[in-house]
């Protein structure tokens, strides 16, 4: 987060010009209960708090947001790190790297809070600079970011009641010295009569010469001994110590004032701290309550469905933590597995032969609306949305939700030079090859198999706490279908669709989705100069891939949705950079 500093008095300070710079930094966030703390990136505009996932996302948009206006901010009580911010029933739980950096983070929300307008006090101002919130171990200042300007007053009238008191000091001194000297005078002028009084008893015939003689009494008692204290303005002096004392109760009085009018902010600052940990403590004393209740955190009340305890935002953050840890399984899978290379070797094409009646008209059925349907345009098409577009690859995805379920159609187009759409749809179908490049199958099971071409799959998917594990059971069927236009290219397809099958009824443990999944490719051939074979550069397959899903269960729709954004071109990456790997040093398979 960038600094902002202000220069010059409270006067000038104009708080909303600095609250309209956008302040961020990097905060641990909790997610879910099981994944715990994830680093986000925490923006702060007005009073509006927004977290993004990383700071280089900010373009996609927040994931979030509070209004801190009726928010409560409350730093943890064990945890030092730990602040928390609750608006109603939402709560934002979030960490700092230290102490420090969550007191500044504490301190700059509740000022962006004061400033909006609610719960402000009308003697408090902005102070100071804003703190850094990721600059605390530079040995940036701690100072406040706000303080009482009446204090700034408070500090002048103490500084005159100083000056009152030197001024006191010095007329009390003043008097003091009138009235030493007045008692040295009186104390002289009564030693003065003793001696006289002896002189006359002891020597009666001196008299007249004592008093006729002033040299003989300048001698005996000198004329210093004998003077009258210094005198002083009584009335200047009175009037300036009044002046003084009633410049004293003056500023007292001042002073008084301007403290109880602190004492009535602060009081109302105590009474809010007292409420906010009132309500902190009523909300711990609920919350382990709650946990009394439930055997462990993650269990069904915090399941995916409409009235789940995890909230949107945790669902997702969850959903998608675990699908980085199960992409970073599969890479460390990837590097240690040691692949056995395997050589194609397909029987005759009987794709007429479906082994069970059941079937063979669903099949049928499925393999005509794929090559009518799918392979049509959809780039003009209103109801259909580019949602990712990398290179040659694009995915298009039409948004259907049916009782709350979300059903979104999704297209996707890719072209891969070097390998064929028979060998594309080769290991698309295959079951050998399926663990090499599929990432999300718990375990996978043959179930029947129908024909040469065409068998009943049952595959249990990974869980993705806190969603539900889910389970499909299908009919995968490749089959070549020819161009009836000699220019135009043969197609190869592969259809799996959802069915029924007495050995594998739905089971409590996962929720049963249905799919209707079409792999669907040609190959493009572009002639070699002269009297050359074909190779490898010379062949381009083009790629149509249609998914619809049906997850069984309920889920936050925004979670389903950027999940298959995020997901699909993935796999389309993974799968067919796979193919191209097997297929580098074999022959051409057309």
């Amino acid at each position: 987060m960038s600094d902002c500093s202000s220069s010059g008095s409270d006067e000038d300070l104009d708080p909303e010009s600095e609250l309209l710079d956008e302040l961020g930094g990097t905060l641990s966030k909790w997610t879910n209960y099981i994944h715990g703390w994830q680093d986000r990136w925490i923006a702060l505009k007005g009073n509006i708090l927004s977290y993004y996932r990383s700071a280089d996302e900010k373009e996609y948009g927040c994931r979030g947001s509070v209004c801190l206006s009726k928010a409560v901010i409350a730093p943890h009580e064990f945890d030092e790190c730990r602040f928390d911010i609750s608006v109603n029933d939402s709560i934002w739980y979030l960490r700092a790297e230290h102490p420090l950096l969550r007191q500044q983070w504490i301190d700059t929300i509740e000022l962006h809070k004061a400033e909006s307008g609610y719960g402000s006090e009308s003697s408090l101002r902005r102070h100071g600079s804003l703190l850094s919130l990721t600059s605390a171990a530079s040995g940036l200042s701690t100072t406040s970011a706000s303080s009482f300007k009446k204090g700034y007053s408070l500090r002048e009238k103490l500084a005159e009641m100083e000056t009152f008191r030197d001024i006191l000091c010095r007329q009390v001194d003043t008097l003091q010295r009138y009235f030493d000297n007045c008692a040295d005078a009186d104390c002289k002028d009564e030693l003065h009569r003793d001696k006289v009084s002896d002189d006359e008893d002891n020597f009666p015939t001196l008299r007249p010469d004592y008093l006729n003689n002033n040299s003989s009494k300048e001698k005996l008692f000198p004329v210093d001994s004998l003077k009258a204290p210094v005198g002083i303005d009584f009335k200047g002096e009175a009037i300036t110590f009044k002046a003084t004392t009633a410049g004293i109760l003056s500023t007292l009085s001042h002073c008084i004032d301007i403290l109880v009018k602190r004492e009535e902010s602060w009081q109302r600052r105590l009474d809010k701290e007292i409420e906010r940990r009132r309500r902190a403590e009523d909300a711990y004393k609920a919350a382990l309550t709650e946990l009394k209740k439930k055997p462990h955190y993650g269990g069904p009340d915090y399941e995916e469905g409409p009235n789940s305890l995890i909230n949107e935002e945790e669902f997702f953050d969850a959903v998608e933590a675990a699908l980085d840890k199960h992409d970073q399984i599969e890479v460390q899978s990837q590097a240690e597995r040691s692949r056995i290379s395997r050589q194609i070797s397909l029987t005759p094409d009987t794709y007429s032969s479906i082994g069970t009646q059941k079937y063979s008209n669903k099949v049928e059925e499925m393999v005509h609306s794929h090559m009518t349907y799918s392979l049509q345009d959809v780039g003009g098409d209103a109801n259909w949305q580019l949602v990712i577009e990398e290179g040659d690859m694009k995915v298009y995805r039409r948004e259907v939700e049916e009782n709350g379920i979300v059903l979104d159609p999704l297209k996707a187009t890719h072209s891969v030079r070097g390998v064929t759409g028979h060998e594309v749809c080769h290991y698309f179908w295959d079951t050998a090859y399926r663990n090499d490049w599929e990432t999300t199958i718990e375990s996978f099971q043959v179930v029947e198999t129908l024909s040469d071409k065409a068998v009943i799959i049952h595959q249990t998917h990974k869980r993705v706490w806190p969603a539900s594990q889910r389970d499909v059971l299908y009919v995968s069927v490749i089959r070549k279908i020819l161009s009836t236009n000699e220019n135009d290219p043969d197609t190869w397809l592969v259809c799996n669709f959802s069915v029924d099958h007495d050995s594998y009824p739905p089971s409590a443990r996962c929720i049963r989705a249905k799919i209707n999944v079409a792999m669907i490719c040609q190959t493009l051939v572009s002639p070699p100069e002269g009297d050359k074979d074909i190779t490898r550069d010379n062949i381009l397959c083009k790629i149509t891939y249609v998914a619809n899903v049906n997850p069984g269960g309920w889920a936050p729709a925004s979670v389903l949705r950027a999940v298959a954004k995020r997901e699909y071109p993935k796999f389309l990456k993974r799968f067919t950079t796979y193919v191209q790997e097997k297929t580098s040093d074999e022959a051409i398979l057309f």
